[in-house]
């Protein structure tokens, strides 16, 4: 059986968790990680020596980096439907997962942190206001694919569509102003109907440090 290291209030462990909702496939998980702690361990380390969360065990694989997880996933059990043979086809997906990695984590994580990880009376609201300008200027480079797809990938959801389906639940839970984009509103949408994504994406996660630990542990 598949086994995930990580705890599920993390976005890159939610991204593994819908994929493999997706695939209808069986896995165990395993707390690791946050207030769960465990990712310092030697024999986590052995699995993964970053010491963050996920890590997935296939066999005798042991693999970290959620993208690549969720490439792995794709490719080993998804068939034609979420691993096209088309390398041109399987290009596009990709680029929008190192898009995800190379510029919108830059974006999301410090306003995350800025909010849901710090207390309100001591949260720089100047630098939330910025950064969350930033963040939506990284939304925008999406529009015009969606304006012209439902998909990042054309008429059916792919690996893509997850990853940044799953970054754009974590923007939107955000206490912070949030633009109309009507096409990623739409988008999302769509996403939020599928049942995996309501099982392991769409989870409150609080607007303090306090309620995203309570929640952690729910």
């Amino acid at each position: 059986m598949l086994t995930v290291y990580g705890r599920r209030n993390s976005a890159n462990v939610q991204k593994v968790l819908w994929m493999l909702g997706e695939l209808d496939l069986d896995y165990e998980r395993i707390n690791v990680g946050g207030s769960f702690g465990g990712n310092d361990d030697a024999g986590y380390l052995r699995l993964n020596p970053n010491g963050k969360v996920p890590t997935l065990v296939d066999g005798e694989l042991a693999l970290f980096e959620s993208n690549a997880i969720v490439r792995y996933l794709a490719a080993r059990y998804g068939g034609e439907r979420w691993w096209p043979a088309d390398p041109a086809v399987r290009a596009v997906q990709d680029k929008w997962l190192d898009w995800q990695l190379s510029t919108l984590a830059d974006a999301l994580g410090p306003v995350f942190v800025a909010t849901i990880k710090t207390e309100p009376e001591r949260r720089d609201e100047v630098a939330i206001a910025r950064g969350a300008a930033r963040l939506h200027g990284c939304w925008q480079i999406l529009q015009p694919a969606l304006e012209a797809d439902p998909y990042l990938g054309g008429a059916e959801p792919g690996i893509a569509d997850l990853v940044l389906g799953t970054m754009f639940a974590r923007y939107r839970a955000l206490p912070i102003v949030h633009l109309a984009m009507p096409a990623l509103d739409a988008w999302f949408a769509r996403l939020s109907g599928r049942p995996a994504c309501r099982t392991h994406v769409l989870r409150p996660i609080g607007t303090t440090p306090e309620e995203w630990t309570r929640l952690e542990r729910a």
